[in-house]
């Protein structure tokens, strides 16, 4: 399996010293019907930083290909002039996504490559903020394209929302690709983890009965995500892995059930 010669051109994938173009619309638009495709992962593999995913179904909306979409030219095509205003040029890339999931593990991102706060694109719901970040996909025979997982911030979206273990890419098209067949994914070190978000959320949960008991009203005096995580870097680091509105989340539990208020 060779990994070196790949160069940062959008729409260029090279195999054992070779190069050709990736298409994407076999994946699309081919005899699997207008859906868009999404990746899960039944084992979760990490071998030198590449994550082996699954292909299946997804919801359809970022294409337009979901005959109920209020879309019907898809979100990708819609937003792409903005985001090119905005620096980021998105010609090389099919205007649809592929969803990879890592259930039962969730993904953890951090330090985007581009972040676009509250970019208005459509009429229909308030303005977005966007982040991308530079990843990689290894396809069917070793082929390797450059993609971007695409990240629309939950806290901005007001449809369509994805699961904690989901990531959205946009990459090139790229042929023969099916349902069931393997894809891998390498983000930069560092902007990417998966965590067991499930255990970590109730073993924190469990960690904080106790401090909580011993002193409600000092433990609950800083509110701020910053001293929570403070907090936890000095008592137990394991849970600084957690996303901040996972922490928020655990801290009004742990509010609500282990103080008289």
């Amino acid at each position: 399996m060779l990994w070196h010669g790949v160069t940062a051109g959008l729409s260029v994938i090279h195999h054992a010293g070779s190069m050709r173009k990736a298409h994407f619309y076999g994946v699309l638009c081919g005899q699997m019907g207008p859906v868009i495709i999404a990746v899960i992962t039944r084992h979760v593999e990490v071998t030198h930083e590449w994550i082996q995913g699954e292909i299946q179904q997804g919801h359809g909306v970022a294409s337009g290909k979901n005959a109920e979409t209020p879309y019907p030219n898809g979100t990708i095509a819609m937003q792409a002039p903005f985001f090119k205003n905005l620096g980021l040029d998105l010609f090389n890339f099919w205007p649809g996504t592929i969803n990879i999931s890592f259930k039962p593990l969730e993904v953890v991102l951090s330090s985007p490559d581009f972040k676009f706060e509250k970019m208005c694109w459509t009429t229909l719901h308030p303005p977005e903020t966007f982040s991308f970040w530079k990843v990689k996909l290894c396809c069917l025979d070793d082929y390797v394209v450059n993609g971007l997982i695409y990240y629309p911030h939950p806290e901005t979206k007001s449809r369509h929302w994805q699961a904690a273990s989901t990531l959205e890419v946009l990459a090139p098209w790229i042929e023969h690709l099916d349902y069931g067949c393997p894809l891998k994914i390498k983000a930069a070190a560092g902007s990417l983890q998966l965590i067991d978000g499930c255990r970590l959320r109730a073993k924190l949960l469990e960690f904080l009965k106790f401090r909580v008991l011993a002193s409600p009203v000092q433990f609950f005096s800083d509110a701020s995500i910053d001293g929570k995580r403070a907090w936890l870097k000095s008592t137990n680091p394991e849970f600084l892995a957690l996303p901040d509105h996972d922490l928020n989340d655990v801290w009004k539990q742990a509010k609500s059930l282990y103080t008289e208020t």
